[in-house]
This record gives structure tokens, C-alpha cells and sequence, in this order.
């Protein structure tokens, strides 16, 4: 793939995925255009196929002569790093990048629990969503347009909680997990400015583009988040544009440092997120369409996904990529915290 100059996006303020790619954008100081709205629009004026799926953001890239839209805030940011070499978010050490590239998956896929729930599951932040996230695909609606487009969006999303899990038995996980997860990242930020030292990372913006939503936009997300840490109220106004600081290659913290900075998120994670990972791959494998395991004392149960399993499987491809000495500290450190589940051994092992 060949970026475009500029590159286009278009995606939503109200996306999280969007907001992590604009901020880390800006940061690696990458030219790029945005639109706002329904990415369908663009792609019939380009005359593009549709991404399946069809998610935001939607970035244009050049593949083999020819313009694609492209999805999937992860690969594509291993793209750029590619093509664009300065101000990398992504460490130069393999054992960091190993647990920056499992944050950044905690962030886009377990962090979005917390986002999705708190947006659908509260009366005030229904109406907040509803009232709102339609004028944001399309500023100009007509009044009786936006009442019908509030009245689908509201009533879609809430009968579509089921899809993160989040349930009348499972609220009580996902509320005490935010909250852990907020007082866990606070902590890091009163170490380091950013999870890995003095420089962002691509974790810091999965986990920022999350925070955009549960601390800028919902209300009772929000109201938690300034009640248990205000550091973390300040470090996303930061996090939105730092395309003004300087980076060094030493500004990354060294491996030996990850366990006094990172243990804290990374035991959040052995409670919750792996437990599901796992369980949702085994539920694949046995092609059942749901599963169920317990998490932090409680059953959950939820809908079988397939890109989970995949998640699981990248993760454990990044493992095996590394070295034999540098795998043996991982596993270290993943057993200190209540990881080592994470890697899947095979039968042969």
C-alpha cells in the first residue's frame, strides 16, 4: 500500500476508532484530510468497493496502482509506520512492543465494553447519544429528520448491548472494571506522561480514542472519570493534538521499568479481558455461537465473535516473533500479573 497525499479519512467525532487515528496522526505530524459522516459517500464519489466490514474510521490507501478503502485502526497504524519512519508509536525494544501491541488490543477491544456500555445502558446518556450523534453525521438534519434519526439510532444501539456483553448481570463487571482501569491508568500517569516513558505509543491512543467518549462525551462515564481521576481528565485534553512535542528514541522507558509501571493494567487485564479472549476462542474452535465463562466472580455470557479469536491469534503471533530470551521475560512478567494465559501453548509444548 502507498498513502495517498494527503490521505483521506472519514470517519466521526463520536467514533473512538476515528479519534485514535486522528490524534496519531497529528502526532507523527502525517498529512491527511478528514470528512465527517457516512464513509459510503465518499467511497461512491471514488468509485471504491465497500470495506466488510464497514468501519470507522475509513481510510483511503493506494493498493497495487489502485485506491482502497481500508479498515482496522491496528494494521493500519503498522502501515504508516512503514511508509512514514519519524516519530514512531511503536517501541524500538520487541519485549515493549509485545505489551504495547497487547494494550492497544485491551483498548480497542475490551476498553469499548466501557464506551458502548455506559452510552446505552443509562437513561441520561441515551438521550445525550441520541439527541447528539445524529448531527454529527449530518449537522444540517431538519428537525422532524433528526427526531426519526434519534428514535433509530437510540432504539438500534440499546437492543445492540448484547453485542459487548453488557447486560443487566454483566453492568455490575464492566461499572467496577472502569473504575479499576481508571484509578490502574491514573497510577501509570503519575510514573510517565504516556504508558511507555515520554513518548505515546500506539496503546496510549487505543486506550485515548475510548476516553474520548467515556470522559468527553457520556455523561455518567464522564462524571466517574472526575471523580476518581483528574489526571486522566487532563492527560486526554492533552493526548487530542501533540503534534507540537519533541521525541528522542530514549524517551521510551526501559524493560526493566515495566513491572513497577504496567503490572497495575496488566493484572486489570488477566481478570477480565483474557478470560473472555479465551473463552471466545475456544467457542469459535467448537463453532458455538455462544459462550460463556466467569469473570471477576460472575457469570458472563456473550455472542461468539470471530475477530476476537483472531485478536488472540495476532497476539500470540507477536509472542512467537520474539527471541527466546526475550519470550522467557515476557512470560516473566506475564506470570507476575496474572497474564500467562494469554500465550496458547500447543499440545506439543
Amino acid at each position: 500500500m502507498k498513502s495517498l497525499n494527503p490521505i483521506p479519512v472519514v470517519g466521526n467525532p463520536a467514533s473512538p476508532y476515528t479519534r485514535k487515528m486522528l490524534a496519531l496522526m497529528r502526532y507523527r505530524r502525517i498529512y491527511y484530510t478528514v470528512e465527517w459522516g457516512d464513509p459510503r459517500n465518499l467511497i461512491k464519489k471514488m468509485k471504491l468497493e465497500e470495506p466488510k466490514p464497514m468501519l470507522l474510521p475509513v481510510i483511503i490507501f493506494n493498493v497495487d496502482g489502485q485506491n482502497k478503502a481500508i479498515t482496522d485502526s491496528t494494521p493500519i497504524i503498522r502501515h504508516l509506520e512503514n511508509e512514514f519512519t519519524s516519530r514512531s508509536v511503536i517501541p524500538s525494544d520487541p519485549k515493549l512492543n509485545f505489551l504495547n501491541y497487547v494494550l492497544e488490543d485491551f483498548g480497542d477491544e475490551w476498553v469499548t465494553k466501557y464506551m458502548f456500555h455506559y452510552r446505552w445502558h443509562f437513561s441520561n446518556d441515551i438521550e445525550k447519544a441520541g439527541t447528539i450523534l445524529p448531527l454529527m453525521h449530518d449537522v444540517g438534519l431538519d428537525d422532524a429528520s433528526h427526531l426519526e434519526f434519534k428514535k433509530y439510532i437510540s432504539e438500534l444501539q440499546t437492543s445492540r448491548l448484547w453485542v459487548v456483553g453488557s447486560n443487566q448481570k454483566t453492568a455490575p463487571i464492566i461499572e467496577a472494571s472502569y473504575k479499576r482501569f481508571l484509578k490502574k491508568l491514573d497510577h501509570c500517569l503519575s510514573l510517565n506522561p504516556y504508558l511507555f516513558g515520554k513518548r505515546p505509543s500506539s496503546s496510549d491512543y487505543a486506550i485515548y480514542g475510548q476516553l474520548t467518549q467515556l470522559v468527553g462525551f457520556d455523561p455518567t462515564s464522564s462524571n466517574i472519570a472526575h471523580a476518581l481521576s483528574p489526571r486522566v481528565i487532563a492527560w486526554i485534553d492533552q493526548m487530542e493534538d501533540m503534534s507540537g512535542i519533541d521525541v528522542h528514541q530514549e524517551d521510551w522507558i526501559n524493560f526493566e521499568d515495566v513491572e513497577n509501571n504496567l503490572s497495575d493494567l496488566f493484572q486489570e487485564i488477566g481478570k477480565v479481558y483474557i478470560p473472555a479472549l479465551l473463552a471466545n476462542a475456544n467457542a469459535i474452535d467448537a463453532k458455538e455461537k455462544i459462550w460463556k465463562t466467569n469473570i471477576d466472580g460472575t457469570e458472563w455470557e456473550q455472542q461468539s465473535f470471530p475477530y476476537q479469536a483472531k485478536c488472540l491469534k495476532w497476539i500470540n503471533d507477536e509472542f512467537s516473533s520474539l527471541n527466546e530470551d526475550d519470550q522467557k521475560q515476557i512470560i516473566n512478567f506475564l506470570e507476575k500479573t496474572g497474564c500467562e494465559n494469554l500465550i496458547v501453548r500447543s499440545k506439543n509444548d
